[in-house]
């Protein structure tokens, strides 16, 4: 059996290359989705199999195994292509794989753009992160389909506050009826656009991006409490995130833990659950000026309040009001092995918390921190506490 697995670019004849074209000309039979077939040119066998789930298509080839064939993909066979999920199913066969040209540089030619330093994102029938793809300091380039279009995305984009956010809209690229719109994510998020369509997302502006304990200073503060810079960078490190992670800050406060958990978490979640009034309005505040864009306030007390978030892969606990043991219960209930750190002032607290993972079977660390700073008094310097912190942990790397 010979068989070609072929990117045939936008489906134009146009945007075909002459190795693409020679195989179609030698083909005794061509497989690919409706469209692409429709779009062959006259010369090419009449021979042709709509067909697009891997399954299907090796059937095709066997029905057709004394003929040369081609199976044909839009765009280029190894830019988040069928092509990858066939080939596991034909070893041992005669297969040769054909590139051709992409969506993203069909759109990078049309703006005159290099592209080697964009974001390549899929938003073709899987769920698609469009706030973490542009939070990468780089552009962001979505190819789109299903029910993600560039509207859909760009309407993640503008609930999370970017709606200002310069975005560009490329329809029926390679085609005669190509179009290109430059816009904003807003106004893109009130259009319709071609089912053939990509999103070039400019990257999102970012808030600083440094090592954890942020100056206290820098945090926009009221008269509610906030977790302290080494207390907060300790914190940090216990739950040591990733960039993927889905995280809950619950007692936010000022939001100043959450907003150095979604600096870290870029590519993840972040929920900052509070209940008091002024706080999260502190919360929202801090998210503006560090550019949080993956950080979503939760006004509501916990643990009610957490019943529609994500399962967390690690909950930082600043404070329940009273509600440490559900609060506990509810983030084990969702994901038994998250991990947790819980900051407590009162010993009474430590001892509840400590409970209330021994109960899940949690071994609980408890660290205590003790935390001076200089003060000038005179021509001398003195020592400063701050009050003794307890860092109760579990699930973590201790």
């Amino acid at each position: 059996m010979n068989i070609t697995l072929l990117g045939i670019g936008s489906g134009d004849t146009s945007t075909l290359t002459q190795g693409a074209a020679e195989a179609l000309a030698g083909a005794g039979c061509i497989i690919g989705a409706r469209r692409l077939l429709a779009g062959l040119p006259d010369s090419c066998t009449p021979n042709r199999v709509v067909a697009t789930k891997p399954d299907a298509i090796r059937q095709a080839l066997e029905e057709n195994a004394d003929l040369p064939c081609v199976v044909a993909y839009s765009g280029d066979s190894g830019f988040y292509s069928g092509c990858r999920s066939l080939l596991p199913l034909l070893q041992g066969q005669a297969v040769t794989v054909l590139p051709g040209i992409s969506s993203v540089q069909m759109l990078a030619a049309a703006l005159g753009r290099p592209w080697q330093d964009w974001n390549l994102v899929s938003a073709h029938g899987v769920t698609c992160n469009a706030v973490a793809a542009v939070m990468q300091g780089k552009p962001a380039f979505f190819l789109t389909g299903g029910t993600l279009g560039p509207a859909e995305l760009c309407r993640q984009l503008t609930d999370a506050g970017l709606g200002t956010l310069p975005v560009t809209v490329g329809e029926d690229l390679g085609c005669e009826a190509q179009n290109i719109t430059v816009t904003t994510a807003q106004e893109a998020a009130e259009r319709s656009f071609s089912a053939l369509s990509v999103l070039l997302a400019e990257a999102a502006p970012q808030g600083p991006r440094r090592t954890p304990g942020w100056p206290d200073n820098w945090f926009v503060r009221g008269a509610v409490p906030m977790t302290k810079q080494m207390v907060r960078a300790a914190a940090l490190a216990a739950l040591a995130p990733k960039a993927e992670d889905t995280l809950w800050d619950v007692g936010a406060g000022t939001g100043s833990v959450s907003v150095e958990l979604a600096a870290v978490a870029s590519r993840g979640r972040v929920y900052a659950v509070e209940c008091e009034a002024e706080a999260c309005r502190l919360i929202e505040e801090n998210r503006r000026k560090f550019c949080a864009w993956n950080l979503h306030p939760v006004p509501g007390r916990a643990p009610e309040a957490l019943s529609d978030l994500l399962a967390p892969d690690g909950v930082f606990i600043g404070g329940t009001k009273g509600g440490m043991v559900a609060v506990v219960d509810t983030v084990l209930a969702r994901n038994p092995a998250a991990r947790l750190c819980i900051t407590a002032i009162a010993l009474e607290t430590v001892t509840t918390a400590m409970q209330a993972l021994q109960k899940h079977g949690v071994d609980p660390c408890v660290r205590q921190l003790a935390v001076s700073a200089t003060r000038t008094a005179g021509r001398v310097h003195m020592l400063t506490a701050q009050n003794p912190i307890f860092l109760i942990t579990g699930n973590c790397d201790d």
